[in-house]
């Protein structure tokens, strides 16, 4: 099977790009108002279940490198039909999802620079185009400027914690669940979202030079480095902040130890977090729409570049077309950015849960892995309790997916049964 080019420290840059997202600005804050220093605990938690999370999708990954990603697994372990509905919940959900985060930075460009909304969604529109032309040129050249972007985020981040400390007190730690215990559940279900991402880089596994020995070492690493940092934040901010933490803690926590012109770095931080978890989102999903084209679940265009190494650019304008184009509806209704995010919550969990209940057939089973599986399943299933009411949109799309499944399957029959449908390789690309 031919390979990529991605190497250990890329990859990690890419996943911890994709998981480290927009969240840490404000997360923190907003879970220690919930639970108070009982938040901590709440962190804490998520942390421990990204374990088995991410090792079963870099364990799938290892064992299946494909640009399919979860489609893949699920084409494994359950057939055509479900993979095209999993592919699609989450190729479409992208373009949706993008310019929420892209709108967090051009948030903090505003309060910066002025301007306002407007100032935001010129600042959005540059982010999207940005990650685009960084993944038009492959994912050696996006790999290389996150693994800039990686470093400098965690320079930041470990920065602002460190010069913080100083001024923590234990009095802030009291008490310690003041709105009681129930409240850490609640918060925990405000962090969730600071911990997806470890589904989107399994559609980079193709791309890795040595899949099998490289995806487990790049997750590891970032598994270390992302505990380390949202741990750190998180204490800083309830044990140097206290009760009084405002919305952008990482600025007040910066400001503390350089004083109020240090404040200009939050802008710093929320563009690179901007950047870096949309360029891992961008080239992921790419992947997977090329993959998809592969296989006969999406239209025989979408399969350029579908081939380990080469740039998948007819996918990836679907992605930056509709990305704009999304864009482009919110500035006309005037309705915030940060809207189009809930418009996707729902599919992520679905990912979550049909990669997981793949991993349970795929792997080995009664090995570690296996067992992290089915945690990581039941974890899921928690969490699809707090996204339910997000499921329409993914509702939709599930229903267009079996409607092209469903015409796909007529035409293999007018052709006689053949498989014919299905691209043998780039000669058969249009």
């Amino acid at each position: 099977m031919t390979h990529g080019s991605l190497g250990v420290p890329q990859g990690a840059a890419l996943t911890l790009g994709a998981v480290l997202g927009t969240g840490v600005i404000s997360l923190p804050a907003l879970a220690a108002h919930e639970a108070g220093p009982a938040s901590l605990v709440a962190w804490l938690v998520l942390v421990l279940l990204s374990v088995p999370l991410a090792t079963t999708f870099a364990a799938l990954g290892a064992r299946h490198p494909d640009g399919g990603g979860v489609s893949t697994y699920v084409r494994r372990a359950f057939g055509a039909g479900p993979a095209t509905v999993i592919g699609w919940c989450f190729y479409f959900a992208i373009p949706l999802g993008a310019p929420a985060a892209a709108g967090f930075a051009g948030a903090y460009v505003a309060d910066s620079a002025g301007g306002g909304r407007q100032t935001q969604l010129l600042t959005a529109g540059a982010l999207i185009a940005t990650v685009a032309v960084m993944n038009w040129f492959g994912v050696r050249v996006s790999g290389r400027v996150q693994l800039f972007i990686a470093a400098a985020l965690a320079l930041l981040l470990m920065v602002a914690t460190l010069v913080s400390l100083p001024h923590a007190t234990t009095d802030h730690l009291t008490p310690f669940a003041p709105h009681g215990w129930a409240a850490v559940g609640s918060a925990a279900a405000l962090l969730v979202w600071a911990f997806a991402g470890w589904e989107v880089v399994t559609s980079l596994s193709g791309d890795y030079r040595n899949p099998e020995r490289d995806i487990g070492r790049a997750t590891a690493i970032a598994l270390v480095v992302m505990a380390v940092l949202y741990l750190g934040i998180a204490f800083a901010t309830v044990a140097v902040l206290g009760p009084d933490t405002g919305k952008a803690p990482l600025s007040d926590l910066l400001v503390l130890g350089f004083g109020e012109p240090a404040r200009g770095a939050t802008t710093v931080v929320a563009v690179l977090l901007s950047l870096g978890a949309m360029n891992a989102y961008f080239a992921g999903s790419a992947r997977l729409g090329a993959a998809l084209g592969r296989d006969g679940s999406l239209p025989l265009w979408f399969a350029r570049g579908s081939t380990a190494g080469e740039v998948p650019r007819h996918s990836l304008l679907v992605v930056t077309a509709g990305s704009l184009g999304t864009l482009a509806a919110v500035a006309l209704v005037d309705v915030p950015l940060e809207k189009t995010m809930w418009l996707v919550t729902g599919a992520f969990t679905i990912v979550y849960l049909a990669g997981t209940a793949a991993a349970m057939k795929l792997l080995p089973r009664r090995t570690w892995v296996w067992r992290g599986a089915v945690v990581s399943f039941v974890a899921t299933l928690g969490l699809l309790a707090f996204t339910g009411q997000y499921l329409l949109p993914q509702l939709v799309v599930a229903l267009a997916a079996v409607a092209w499944t469903t015409h796909q399957g007529r035409r293999v029959r007018r052709a006689g049964g053949s498989a014919a449908l299905v691209p043998a390789g780039p000669e058969d690309w249009p």
